[in-house]
């Protein structure tokens, strides 16, 4: 696959991860059965499309769909207990975690400028938390900060199978989270609107999205496969504003802001810089 292809497959793997936000506010029902129903729906889809998956049951493998799990349970209860701008900017804390612990796992070093978008991500976050917070919505931003992290290992064990099939491990993280969602799933359920919800999310934000994403990241660095998608937590908490009038604070404005900046300023212009400069030779 040609890098130039790779890179549109992420774009879109984020535009449809972007819907997120606004069609978990639409289903009425406990985050964790929201969850499972999506990853159950998001398993047949990627099913469908391999057909003849390779489960190897490899630590990288079971790492990768270990850490989804961890990452699509997170996000939705985070969507669930704080506002969509807060789960999303909180969760793209990524790249920070990736430039720590990918040096660690991909032997990928970060340099002194990864250090300090670090110190600057860090304060980012550190905002959220200032506002005068319940004990939902803090928890509900725990829950977004951990569901980067979770993310970042994601996308590191993802990126270790590069040379075989990442996209199995997709597979086995739906399967684990709907099973850990399963339970709560007989607590009530959702209306009509909250199912064409949940299968929006589990057919496109979450089915088609990783088929996308696990394609490109094997073309693509750890850093690369969460710094291209930058468009989702722009786009995310939008369509939530659009569609709710839900807006973030001014503190997690100001946070999402500083965290959005400094990584862009440090990973994502660099590289166009240097492409436009390999283009003008």
């Amino acid at each position: 696959m040609k890098r130039s292809k790779a890179v549109t497959y992420m774009i879109f793997a984020a535009i449809l991860w972007s819907l997120g936000g606004i069609l978990i506010k639409l289903v009425r029902w406990h985050p964790l059965a929201i969850a499972g129903a999506r990853s159950a729906i998001s398993a047949l889809v990627i099913l469908a499309y391999v057909r003849k998956p390779k489960f190897t049951f490899r630590a990288d493998q079971l790492l990768a769909a270990t850490f989804y799990a961890a990452t699509v349970l997170l996000f939705v209860s985070a969507n669930k207990y704080t506002t969509a701008a807060n789960a999303i900017l909180l969760q793209y804390g990524s790249p920070v975690y990736i430039a720590i612990f990918g040096s660690l796992i991909l032997k990928e070093k970060a340099k002194t400028a990864d250090w300090v978008t670090i110190v600057l991500v860090i304060s980012g976050i550190f905002l959220f938390f200032l506002d005068k917070l319940g004990p939902s919505s803090l928890a509900g931003n725990v829950m977004g900060v951990l569901s980067g992290v979770a993310f970042a290992f994601l996308i590191i064990f993802l990126r270790k199978q590069k040379d075989a099939s990442p996209i199995e491990s997709t597979i086995m993280g739906n399967i684990l989270t709907a099973l850990i969602g399963l339970p709560f799933m007989f607590k009530g359920g959702p209306d009509l609107i909250g199912w064409v919800g949940i299968i929006l999310l589990g057919v496109f934000q979450l089915g088609l999205s990783y088929i996308f994403y696990s394609t490109a990241i094997k073309h693509l660095t750890a850093l690369e496969g969460i710094l291209i998608p930058v468009i989702e937590p722009i786009l995310n908490p939008i369509w939530v504003f659009l569609a709710t009038g839900e807006k973030p604070s001014v503190w997690a404005f100001v946070g999402g802001t500083i965290i959005l900046t400094s990584v862009t300023l440090r990973y994502a212009l660099p590289n166009l810089a240097t492409k436009m400069n390999r283009t003008n030779l």
